[in-house]
């Protein structure tokens, strides 16, 4: 492994332990609590899946008359990546995309998905990101996630892309949440099982195959030029400061419910 990419990670340690122990796990305790944090985590979910998608556009041709771009290399890796996140399955085989799947989950499990239709549904429609939050009524932690997304994207720098996209990945669960996950589907699993599978599925194709595969990415669009290493771990730093910044609102929405439940 290339000595920038364990440069790294060994900078973004602290905060990778960070978002590993942090509190919103230990009082995720029924089905309400989950409800919140999946409610703010999709966005993460959809954010991520944008980033994956500007790489595409940005390390590929998407146009006709197509001519190569870039190197045959990273072509290879963003599009088998894709592949994976976008055309996935489910538990009975049919082919989602790992997004498309998360929201199953958020029905499934009575979390409110109707808030991001109505933000999606906003950017569709041509309102900017500013007042499809408003439209939607998005929570101001995940408003900061995706726009701290949307301005690396909009930077147009592969390598900052990709890094974000590398380490500030969907694989940073601890087996706390997995306990906790299993626990709720052996007494509710007609409204668990869906994002119980989501989990299982995300560590086996997104925290093995593909972590690598984006490492290497990284490795390739960074290359000699120590300058994009710099900004490469900057990127990967602030985006992990995100996830932290998006955990403690999910933390302070439930804490929030749970002081209202034992006040009504």
């Amino acid at each position: 492994m290339k000595s920038e990419i364990v440069k790294i990670q060994q900078a973004i340690t602290p905060l990778r332990e960070e978002i590993i122990n942090h509190k919103v796990y230990s009082v995720i305790n029924d089905l309400e609590d989950l409800r919140v944090f999946m409610e703010h985590h999709v966005y993460a979910v959809w954010d991520f899946m944008s980033l994956l998608k500007s790489l595409q556009i940005g390390l590929t041709c998407t146009r006709v008359p197509w001519f190569p771009v870039g190197s045959a290399n990273t072509r290879s890796l963003i599009n088998e990546i894709v592949a994976g996140e976008e055309s996935d399955v489910d538990a009975d085989g049919h082919k989602k995309s790992h997004f498309e799947l998360y929201l199953e989950a958020m029905v499934q499990c009575g979390a409110d998905a109707a808030e991001f239709d109505r933000f999606a549904n906003g950017l569709k429609g041509g309102l900017a990101m500013s007042d499809a939050y408003i439209a939607a009524g998005t929570p101001e932690a995940a408003r900061h996630f995706v726009d701290y997304t949307f301005s690396v994207i909009g930077g147009n720098k592969a390598h900052e892309q990709s890094s974000a996209f590398t380490f500030g990945r969907e694989d940073l669960i601890p087996n706390m949440f997995f306990s906790i996950i299993n626990d709720l589907n052996k007494k509710f699993p007609e409204q668990i099982s869906i994002f119980k599978y989501y989990l299982e599925r995300h560590i086996e194709v997104d925290g093995d195959h593909h972590s690598h595969l984006a490492l290497e990415m990284t490795a390739e669009l960074c290359g000699e030029d120590q300058e994009r290493w710099l900004e490469a771990e900057k990127t990967a730093i602030e985006s992990l400061k995100r996830r932290i910044e998006l955990w403690d609102g999910a933390y302070e929405q439930i804490i929030k419910n749970k002081s209202l439940a034992l006040l009504s």
